[in-house]
């Protein structure tokens, strides 16, 4: 699942907190992967999490927590954001 968003130019309290909290909580969801984030300085940003299964995801966003939070960035936090569901086929790296 791939979250992109622009922040909004005021910096809100507990923004930081929320999104530590988040990675805590989908951590302890069955079928949770992993995450992998970043944010330019203009406050752009991309949080991919990975899951086991379109279950796995469903049962990530019924999680009333993260519901909960999920309102609270949408007014708070947030100019826009986007949410992709996708499946990786194939992946490797190197140095």
């Amino acid at each position: 699942m791939i979250f992109s968003s622009r922040r909004k130019d005021n910096d809100h309290e507990g923004y930081e907190a929320a999104s530590q909290r988040m990675i805590a909580l989908a951590a302890r969801v069955p079928g949770f992967l992993g995450v992998e984030r970043a944010r330019s300085a203009d406050g752009f940003g991309i949080t991919v999490s990975y899951w086991e299964s379109e279950d796995a995801i469903s049962a990530w966003k019924a999680q009333s927590e993260h519901s909960v939070i999920r309102e609270r960035g949408r007014w708070l936090w947030y100019d826009r954001f986007e949410v992709r569901v996708a499946r990786v086929e194939r992946a490797y790296g190197g140095h």
